[in-house]
Formats: C-alpha cells, structure tokens, sequence
C-alpha cells in the first residue's frame, strides 16, 4: 500500500501556473505508475495525465496536452503537475493516484486501474 497527500492547489486567474504536488510512501512508490485525475463540480471524475513507473513515458488527456506536465522524482517519492496557461474550465479538484500493477509495461487511463488514491487539492481558475 501507498498513502499519497496531494498539495499545491489554489486560486489563479486564467493563463496563470500552478504546480501540484504528490507526496507518497517511499518504501513502494517507485515500483508503480501515477496517475492525476480530475473532478469539477457536478461532473465525473476524469484522466489528467499518467506517468509509468521509472518516469521515461507520460500521457495526457486532449484537454490539457501542451498545457500540462506530469514529473515524478522517485528519490523523493513524488509526483508534480505542472500546470501552465490556465483555463477555468480546469477547475476541480485534483487527485493524485496510484496504478494497482507494479512495474505496468503500459499507462492506464481509467479510474479501475488505480487503487491507492489521495485526497485531492482544490484548483480555482478565474476568468
């Protein structure tokens, strides 16, 4: 198991940056790909951005691909979203999760495929 706390959220004006922050358990974190998700106000939960487990390979939903970077530092057992240019439609809650396989080959888009999540950051946007 992985606990995961996620920080770094706030309130922006729309084409401003935010980064957020993932802090896990450092004996397992490294072993498991990471995933960001999303949840805005009356909408489902959905899939910001993924990273495996060594860090060589990423990928993003349309939505934020060229606005968003997803980075981990397994030495620090962290994972960070940087997110640049801002929109307000980004706004939601933000939760940092872990990917259920250790060492997966590939990334995992959907809400099934992780089983240790944190427990969200709130991000504002204003227009």
């Amino acid at each position: 198991q992985v606990h995961l706390v996620e920080s770094g959220g706030g309130l922006v004006q729309a084409g401003g940056s935010l980064r957020l922050s993932c802090a896990a358990s450092a004996s397992t974190f490294s072993i498991y790909g990471m995933g960001w998700f999303r949840q805005a106000p009356g909408k489902e939960r959905e899939f910001v951005a993924a990273i495996n487990w060594s860090g060589g390979n990423t990928y993003y939903a349309d939505s934020v691909k060229g606005r968003f970077t997803i980075s981990r530092d397994n030495a620090e057992s962290t994972v960070s979203l940087q997110m640049n240019s801002l929109k307000p439609e980004d706004t939601a809650v933000y939760f940092c999760a872990a990917d259920r396989a250790r060492y997966r080959r590939v990334l995992v888009t959907t809400l099934r495929e992780y089983g240790n999540w944190g427990q969200g950051t709130q991000v504002t946007v204003s227009s």
